[in-house]
């Protein structure tokens, strides 16, 4: 299942919260060797969990087996904020622009669970209008997105760590359908629940 989770209302999910920045703090922190903060319980957090950010979890049971971050560039984002050398210092700033960030996968998850995180992303881009969303990936996850059919576009590289952007794309969605563990009714299906589960109609 997919879950679509406000930063405000992670508190009422706390299984999935837990287990998402657990999963976080393995991912980043242990496997990839990342500079990142890890807490005391063994959660991996960073400034941007501060600003309400909207979570597409994948679930297994009760249990986190994915996970993405989203925010509007209107706000502080980690392109901005962090990597606009990779586009000669240029800035991303659109209510139409939202960055995808903390990708992360269980260790021991199914290889679906990546398609289904995206197509939940394709699904937050029809419900809101988004025209792009971008991010920042090494050559390793350019592979992964090309693996499941949905290779970002390129705007700015610096080795092998790139800066892409996603459209979205009718084509894409069937190709990541096949390869995930949901359907595309049953992710809509899964966002308007999110939404009854947390009281809220959608909001940016």
């Amino acid at each position: 299942m997919l879950h679509f989770v406000y930063g405000s209302d992670l508190e009422n999910f706390p299984i999935l919260r837990d287990g998402m920045f657990q999963d976080r703090a393995f991912n980043f922190g242990e496997r990839l060797k990342w500079s990142v903060g890890i807490d005391d319980r063994g959660w991996e957090r960073d400034q941007y969990d501060d600003l309400n950010p909207l979570y597409v979890i994948a679930s297994k049971g009760s249990r986190h087996v994915g996970s993405l971050r989203v925010l509007s560039t209107t706000g502080p984002t980690m392109i901005n904020d962090h990597f606009s050398h990779l586009l000669n210092g240029t800035q991303l700033y659109s209510a139409l622009i939202w960055e995808c960030t903390r990708f992360c996968v269980s260790d021991d998850a199914a290889r679906e669970v990546a398609a289904a995180l995206l197509l939940g992303g394709a699904e937050l881009m029809e419900q809101f209008d988004v025209k792009h969303f971008a991010g920042v990936f090494d050559e390793s996850m350019r592979r992964v997105y090309r693996m499941i059919g949905a290779e970002p576009t390129i705007i700015g590289s610096e080795g092998d760590i790139h800066a892409g952007l996603w459209s979205y794309d009718a084509k894409m969605c069937v190709a990541l359908e096949k390869r995930s563990f949901v359907s595309r009714e049953q992710v809509r299906e899964n966002f308007y629940q999110s939404l009854a589960e947390m009281g809220r109609q959608k909001v940016a």
